[in-house]
């Protein structure tokens, strides 16, 4: 194999099947959300949170719209960086939406081992892990790493395995859960906090978090088999059994803690929900089942993320440096995002990422939107409607949580603003450099072709 051969990623074509395709989705998405977010959105929204669940459902459901319209027509290994190229080309925006996309996904991994860490020492009864959470979560990263380094079949058969595990353990958690409870009713009457609309709005936004999973299955575009069909088939699958499993296990958490509870072990909300209703087995069983589930999330997000940054780098959109490593450029953008990961889960804490996480893809899934009505909508035969509704819906959210953030979380809403401004004005001096006659859309309609 000579030098330039080996800088070259590699694809293998029809090696995901449709299940397969669905695990890595649920995968994904069941690995960040629940286990972590049902007790911030509570914290936000009070007794509320199983119906923001809902409400983040219906605007995925909105969301997902583009991206299946996109993915039947323009199956690709880029998913998102290629479908931003097909609307707005070699420009800024592409270049500035795609990175906000690919450090969403960055910062869901960190998510995940947080996550992981948090659940890993309720298996020993830790109460105060403040240093142990961080050493977990690397540890986990740098194992995940490892197995990426090994190649496409083990990653789809760990992620499957994994994935089945999950799904069944999750269902079994929450059906078992309000199956013990009390009362299946989970009282929206007495509240702490008092739900607002901005609160309602912002949980709906962390809400979207657990959902946007399915956007990894549009990365995988060029390996699933009858990808023009099988695309979007999986996002919707995958997007239809989160929705039952969030709502079941939403409830069974809100059918065995009280909110104010749920609020204090945000962290580990589901551990702690399984205690009244099953006893130290149900923490072992929900601990055991989070650590799986963050594990196989972390190893599904890290290859579709890899595989996304050296899409970009191959269209010539982010600067790339291979630091005298040896082999490919994916097996270096694997690298980089996973240091990445590691910085952020050493640094920040869980609500923290989770902020970013949320305000970076939002900005980002409206520009998906935008293109797709502006430039692409009738390639793709897409309803306009539907791709402005999907809009509005994004920005609501997306403002009613920056409003939440900005009176009790000032600070991350001006990290997430630096970093947006930094991508900014680094993209635009290296596009600046790369070429002075980018295409700009006045000359669009050559990348249709």
């Amino acid at each position: 194999m000579t030098e330039q051969d080996d800088r070259t990623p590699q694809y293998a074509s029809g090696s995901l099947t449709l299940t397969g395709a669905v695990m890595l989705g649920t995968g994904v998405m069941i690995g960040a959300g629940i286990f972590a977010l049902t007790g911030q959105m509570a914290e936000m929204t009070g007794a509320l949170f199983p119906l923001a669940f809902l409400s983040a459902a219906l605007i995925v459901a909105f969301s997902a719209y583009s991206y299946v319209r996109m993915s039947n027509a323009y199956p690709s290994a880029g998913g998102i960086g290629m479908y931003l190229h097909k609307a707005y080309g070699s420009t800024l925006p592409t270049a500035f939406n795609a990175l906000l996309m690919y450090f969403s996904m960055v910062i869901a991994q960190s998510f995940l081992a947080r996550t992981f860490g948090n659940y890993t020492l309720q298996l020993f009864g830790v109460e105060d892990g403040a240093i142990l959470v961080p050493v977990l979560g690397v540890a986990l990263l740098l194992t995940a790493f490892l197995i990426n380094l090994s190649g496409n079949q083990l990653i789809q058969g760990t992620a499957s395995l994994i994935g089945i595990i999950k799904l069944g353990g999750i269902i079994v958690f929450g059906f078992v859960g309000i199956w013990v409870a009390d009362s299946i009713a989970a009282d929206f009457t007495r509240s702490e906090p008092e739900p607002t609309l901005a609160g309602f709005l912002g949980a709906t936004a962390l809400g979207i978090l657990a959902f946007k999973g399915f956007t990894t299955i549009t990365n995988s575009g060029s390996e699933i088999r009858d990808p023009h069909r099988n695309v979007g088939r999986a996002i919707v699958i995958s997007i239809a059994a989160c929705v039952v499993i969030y709502t079941v296990v939403g409830f069974a958490v809100a059918s065995n803690l009280s909110i104010p509870a749920i609020i204090e072990t945000r962290d580990y909300s589901l551990a702690a929900a399984a205690r009244p209703a099953l006893g130290d087995y149900g923490v072992w069983f929900t601990a055991v089942l989070a650590m799986t589930a963050t594990a196989g999330g972390i190893i599904a997000s890290i290859f579709a993320v890899s595989r996304m940054l050296a899409m970009l780098t191959e269209m010539k959109l982010v600067p790339h440096s291979h630091f005298g490593m040896p082999g490919d450029i994916q097996k270096h953008t694997l690298v980089y995002t996973v240091v990445l990961g590691l910085i952020l889960t050493a640094f920040f804490d869980l609500s923290r990422i989770a902020a970013l996480g949320i305000i970076f893809y939002l900005i980002m899934d409206i520009a998906i939107h935008w293109g797709v009505f502006r430039y692409l909508r009738h390639e793709v035969a897409a309803r306009p409607g539907i791709l402005l509704t999907a809009i509005v819906l994004d920005g609501l959210v997306l403002a009613g949580f920056l409003w939440v953030k900005l009176f009790s979380d000032p600070l991350v809403v001006g990290v997430a603003g630096l970093a947006m401004a930094a991508i900014l004005v680094s993209e635009s001096l290296f596009l600046g450099h790369q070429s002075p006659d980018a295409p700009t859309h006045g000359d669009h309609e050559h990348h249709h072709h």
